[in-house]
């Protein structure tokens, strides 16, 4: 007697079941998916084109990553590498490159738009704050980058920040020592920022975007100013 051929929806059914019962991940999902917001514009389009931009510059490094030569002899190098002989590198490189800039546009006009939609005040004092450490982190995340191409510009445009966060009340020589690791900008610089650019700093943004997201999907999104909320 031949036997029946497993059903693929009710598979699917019941490995949503065993995560459900483990973890209530598949709740959280439909939480955050289908839930109710207020009539909003292409203006409330720019946290998501946000995230966007942060998942395919955090695809990106890591593929830069895995030819990227950390060290003063050859980071130029393997720069040039990826950009005139690896496959589709100048790709890569332009997409990386480009879409730096683009997050922080798209930060500038996502803080303008909730500074004057008044997005920041009560209750959402929590998501403003978030959204403000996102900024800095991004800023960070442009200045160690930076370096990492170790041509002229790089390294004195780099040298010149890190002398500006040195004059910093209390705080700024110590900042300054802790990005310089050395006497110097060397070998020790370039593999500190490099260590910040590829894993402390990109962690540190992921986590406060998923606290960012959760406190938007808990507390809701602010609608027009002057329009009504439908209930």
């Amino acid at each position: 007697m031949p036997v029946p051929a497993p059903d693929p929806k009710q598979m699917a059914l019941q490995t949503e079941d065993w995560i459900e019962y483990r973890s209530g991940f598949p709740t959280l999902i439909r939480k955050f998916l289908f839930r109710k917001v207020p009539p909003t514009g292409w203006m409330h389009t720019l946290g998501s084109s946000l995230l966007t931009v942060f998942i395919l510059q955090a695809t990106t490094g890591m593929l830069l990553a895995m030819t990227y030569d950390p060290s003063p002899n050859g980071a130029y190098q393997s720069i040039r590498y990826i950009t005139d002989v690896q496959t589709l590198g100048w790709l890569l490189r332009g997409m990386h490159k480009w879409g730096a800039s683009m997050m922080v546009i798209l930060l500038f006009l996502h803080m303008g738009r909730v500074f004057f939609y008044g997005a920041y005040k009560y209750p959402r004092e929590l998501t403003w704050l978030t959204g403000s450490l996102i900024f800095l982190s991004t800023m960070a995340m442009g200045l160690t980058g930076y370096l990492l191409v170790w041509d002229e510009r790089a390294y004195w445009a780099s040298v010149v920040a890190v002398n500006i966060n040195g004059t910093a009340p209390v705080l700024g020589p110590f900042i300054s020592k802790f990005l310089l690791a050395g006497p110097v900008f060397g070998a020790q610089t370039i593999s500190r920022f490099y260590a910040l650019h590829m894993l402390l700093i990109p962690g540190l943004i992921a986590g406060l975007i998923f606290v960012h997201l959760w406190l938007v999907v808990k507390l809701g999104v602010t609608p027009w100013p002057g329009r009504p909320i439908e209930h």
